[in-house]
């Protein structure tokens, strides 16, 4: 039976409420595995990701352009000699105790099914026989929309791959993944977050086919620009019952395009003419629901054509006209989010922002000049906090490489 009980360590572990920068190299943290375990293990990390444009596209076939960002999830981890699991969240003070034998998603607590569900994928493929120790921490903002999930689910399954010699294509290490945050936290994730997290490349962005999953590296080197995200701090509740809701709505649209264009299999396939003879007449609210969509896949693949171009201008552009289209066409923002871009759209500091993720909370992505970021942040936090009473948080991001072992 797997159960949580917290350790006495040989070496402090901070309690930390808030995630924040890692606070020990990797040499420390090798140590610091050495020390409790007495084996030397591999270090792999796994970045969070951020998306520039291309929301609530993916379940509708359309692309997503996501990139790996510098903050990430670190795990170091060996093979045991029995089928026992030994698993430590440093950032919590907490450890968990299982078995290869028995492998179920943790009922109690939640972080150690990110690992669980990661070891379940190789044990389907009946390459696990032994167990394994592992020691996690991450800085990358749990709350915040950063996949801080994903960057766990990765980070073990690349860090499993090579302990187990499977030679598995990171395609694949992706999908598993996947599969671990469906069947072991729960959640009915895309494949955008974990594609993001293991394929990420420095100074690029990815142009991602959620139909076929081709992809395509688009340079995003920003010369004195940096990505800027501003947490709202708030979660609404109406998060998840719209969300499916959403997915209901750009659902019948299709149905009613398909009944006069057999062809069409998502709004991928769709145009704003088809919207305007066969949804438009039925009904006005799908229709502009799934009008954005029809919109931002087009912003999207023009966007591309922007960084392609060296037009960081542009693009922001098309950033503020999804947030717009976001808060007025497909209603997922909310007040919060809604004041933060507004009280940026008009600095010319700030090239381009919107609202990022699912909706109704989480972070604003802004492209910022660097040396103005300081002083952007104090113009608007004191303000932000007081007429929304909540805290405003934030981090500076830059695109850097995805899934990789670290050499201590």
């Amino acid at each position: 039976m797997s159960c949580l009980r917290l350790l006495t360590l040989p070496f402090p572990l901070p309690i930390k409420h808030k995630p924040k920068p890692m606070t020990i190299t990797a040499k420390q943290l090798k140590e610091q595995f050495i020390s409790l375990f007495n084996q030397e293990p591999i270090i792999v990390t796994s970045p969070g990701r951020v998306n520039i444009i291309g929301e609530h596209t993916d379940y509708n076939d359309g692309f997503v352009l996501p990139a790996a960002i510098d903050k990430a999830a670190y795990i170091a981890v060996s093979i045991r000699n029995d089928q026992e699991i030994h698993l430590v969240a440093q950032d919590l003070n907490e450890s968990f105790e299982g078995s290869v034998t028995d492998l179920h998603p943790a009922a109690d607590v939640s972080w150690p099914n990110y690992i669980l569900g990661s070891i379940a994928q190789f044990a389907k493929l009946g390459l696990v026989s032994q167990g394994f120790n592992a020691i996690l921490t991450s800085d990358v903002p749990m709350g915040a929309g950063l996949s801080s999930s994903a960057a766990v689910e990765c980070a073990t399954v690349f860090a499993l791959n090579e302990l187990l010699h499977s030679n598995l294509d990171r395609l694949t290490l992706v999908k598993m993944a996947q599969k671990a945050e469906h069947e072991y936290a729960g959640v009915m994730c895309g494949i955008m977050d974990q594609f993001a997290s293991m394929m990420g490349k420095k100074d690029h962005v990815i142009k991602l086919d959620c139909r076929s999953l081709e992809y395509e590296y688009v340079p995003f080197k920003l010369e004195g620009i940096k990505v800027l995200l501003l947490n709202t701090n708030v979660k609404h509740s109406l998060a998840s019952s719209e969300y499916n809701t959403r997915r209901s709505e750009c659902n019948q649209a299709v149905e009613w395009v398909q009944a006069f264009q057999p062809a069409v299999h998502s709004l991928r396939d769709v145009t704003e003419a088809m919207l305007d003879e066969y949804v438009l007449p039925k009904s006005a609210l799908i229709d502009m629901r799934s009008r954005f969509v029809v919109q931002e896949i087009d912003r999207l693949v023009n966007g591309c054509k922007d960084l392609q171009n060296g037009d960081i201008r542009s693009l922001g552009k098309k950033m503020f006209a999804t947030h717009e289209g976001l808060s007025n066409m497909y209603a997922v923002s909310c007040k919060e989010l809604d004041w933060l871009v507004s009280h940026v759209k008009n600095n010319d500091n700030v090239i381009g922002a919107r609202m990022m993720g699912g909706g109704f909370g989480g972070c604003t992505i802004n492209l910022v000049k660097e040396e103005a970021i300081t002083s952007l942040v104090e113009s608007i936090k004191n303000e932000y906090e007081k007429e929304m009473g909540l805290p405003l948080s934030y981090y500076v991001a830059s695109i850097e490489e995805g899934t990789q072992i670290i050499n201590a």
